[in-house]
């Protein structure tokens, strides 16, 4: 087992802000980027060289979009090899996942919240075990918004997220703004929601903004700004268990480079406000 290589501030690389990010030039405090590794690991070109100028100057996460966890379908064990050498070949520190799926007989495109049930979790545990077999080494989670209350649930979401990290040794790959986007869809308090995730299991963390559809009723976009209430539950977590590395999404409806950089260095001060108090953390994988 090892330490991840990952601290401080982030930002995902995403194809509409390759060309922005080379022109700006330095990109600081960014410490480290993430992308889709669906995305990447078969372009070759002008494209393929651009990711591997970047992954040469920063950590570059692998956040996978389409291994559908929770799925019926067969484990892509192919994709996961794939993607294992792919991981090697840009030195990528960790492979993170969604709690969810994206199949049934195909692409659904779209993240489908899995019942809460002790046999899906159970179900999901070994898959993510299956995964880390072939990885060698752990990877993590993100706790996913959902929608729909579902009916009849055997657990709550929060015994569901701990059951299956806990049964498949894995990390859990945080995401704050999911955490509001429920809280306020599904009526629950988020920093007692968070008070009871396994934060000792985090590998990093995502910030991101979000649509309000209705007072009650917020979709996770990723394609605003991130708003007061999702920087206070980032604080509260760097305040009460540690300063996590912690990531900006933004999908797209881009602004320009230099509003992007202050929402990173906005991560980069709260780090730094309680970095004196804990010391940064780094999983084990």
């Amino acid at each position: 087992m090892k330490k991840i290589n990952l601290s401080g501030a982030g930002i995902g690389l995403r194809r509409g802000l390759v060309s922005p990010f080379q022109s700006y030039g330095d990109l600081n405090p960014v410490q480290f980027m993430e992308v889709a590794p669906e995305n990447w690991m078969t372009v070759g070109g002008k494209a393929g060289k651009d990711l591997r100028a970047f992954a040469e100057k920063y950590p570059m996460v692998l956040h996978g979009l389409s291994l559908s966890i929770g799925g019926p379908d067969e484990l892509n064990v192919a994709f996961v090899k794939a993607l294992k050498k792919f991981k090697a070949e840009i030195k990528s520190p960790i492979y993170s996942e969604h709690l969810s799926y994206c199949t049934d007989g195909g692409q659904l495109y779209d993240l489908m919240p899995i019942p809460f049930t002790e046999d899906a979790a159970n179900y999901v545990a070994e898959r993510v075990m299956r995964v880390q077999d072939i990885l060698g080494e752990r990877m993590a989670l993100e706790n996913v918004s959902y929608y729909l209350t579902q009916p009849n649930p055997e657990m709550t979401e929060i015994e569901f997220i701990n059951h299956v990290i806990s049964k498949a040794d894995c990390l859990l790959h945080l995401d704050v703004n999911n955490i509001h986007v429920n809280s306020v869809n599904h009526r629950y308090d988020p920093l007692k929601f968070l008070d009871q995730l396994p934060t000792d299991r985090i590998a990093y963390i995502h910030v991101a903004g979000h649509y309000n559809e209705a007072e009650d009723l917020i979709v996770d976009t990723h394609g605003a700004a991130v708003i007061d209430k999702v920087w206070n539950i980032l604080e509260y977590t760097y305040k009460n268990y540690g300063v996590y590395p912690t990531l900006l999404e933004r999908d797209f409806n881009y602004p320009p480079v230099a509003e992007l950089l202050a929402e990173v260095s906005r991560i980069e001060t709260l780090q730094n406000k309680y970095t004196q108090n804990h010391e940064s953390q780094q999983a084990i994988i």
